[in-house]
């Protein structure tokens, strides 16, 4: 499905990404022609499993190498192609992390030590604690007094309507999701505005993609281009192996992000059940906020203005 190919002067790294007619040995063995296939969703990638014995929101952190290290790695590249045999010396070659840093779970490791991906960094994940101002739109979705997510998803009795809702922490333990809105990625889902900023939570694989065509390369290029279901930044196969197989419309050499997305041609109704739990938020924040919304139903995500 990917190859990678030599490109000069990348920003990061001296490959670039394309899609190719054949596909890959690794999405073949990975039986992806049985896969689910999923919209990738454009924000940042969270994660929620427990600290100090609570269920918590945790921010994407990579562990990055040095200067020196990373010279000797970008020159290695240069002259092999490949990654697979530069040599990390991990507790010298790498940047310092917070205590409470952990690595990602798929990280490979060696004598107990999380090894590098091809990129050089060590996916891993940071606490998302309360107030706190380098993660505040991670915050800003989270209520860890009564333990609720913000989160967006398909309507469970119709799945041409999306829901707002607030969801137990504990029904998302050990699950990843995308961060979204107004300060992430340059909100390519026009959400909120700078005066009165809106972040969401999507589970990972929550939008299903149903009238995929072929893996074909042609198939691929025409099915983004022309329906309105492939107006997504990209797709992610899950494997029943676990594998993850993905395609960004920039593989295809399509523009991303687009005026008019998928996301934003449903409608979508709030769901916060503030008679259910009786909840007392604190009046500033996200949930309470769209506590006073609730029920409401909307054309779409863009349309949605929080009266603060």
């Amino acid at each position: 499905m990917l190859s990678l190919v030599p490109v000069s002067k990348t920003r990061h790294m001296p490959f670039k990404v394309l899609a190719t007619e054949t596909i890959s040995h690794k999405a073949l063995d990975a039986d992806i022609h049985s896969a689910i296939p999923t919209e990738k969703v454009d924000g940042t990638c969270c994660y929620v499993t427990t600290y100090k014995g609570r269920p918590c929101l945790w921010a994407r952190l990579d562990r990055k190498p040095n200067k020196l290290a990373e010279k000797r790695f970008k020159n290695f590249l240069h002259s092999k192609q490949s990654s697979e045999e530069f040599f990390w010396n991990v507790e010298e070659d790498f940047k310092p992390v917070p205590e409470c840093w952990i690595p990602a779970k798929e990280i490979e490791q060696l004598n107990g030590n999380p090894m590098p991906d091809e990129n050089g960094h060590i996916p891993g994940w940071v606490p998302v604690e309360k107030n706190n101002k380098q993660y505040c739109w991670h915050s800003s979705v989270v209520n860890y007094e009564f333990g609720l997510a913000l989160v967006l998803k398909h309507h469970a009795d119709d799945p041409g309507l999306l829901e707002i809702s607030a969801v137990p922490l504990s029904d998302l333990l050990e699950q990843t999701l995308e961060l979204i809105g107004t300060n992430i990625n340059g909100n390519p889902y026009g959400l909120g505005s700078k005066k009165h900023p809106l972040h969401l939570l999507i589970p990972h694989g929550a939008f299903q993609i149903r009238n995929l065509p072929t893996l074909k390369h042609s198939d691929l290029l025409s099915w983004f281009e022309s329906c309105r279901e492939g107006k997504i930044e990209g797709i992610v196969w899950h494997c029943s192996d676990g594998c993850l197989i993905k395609v960004h419309r920039h593989h295809l050499g399509l523009c991303w992000p687009i005026p008019d997305t998928y996301m934003n041609s449903k409608p979508v109704i709030i769901n916060m059940n503030p008679y259910k739990y009786d909840y007392a938020f604190d009046t500033k924040c996200l949930f309470n906020h769209f506590s006073k919304i609730d029920n409401q139903k909307f054309g779409r995500l863009k349309d949605i203005i929080l009266d603060v």
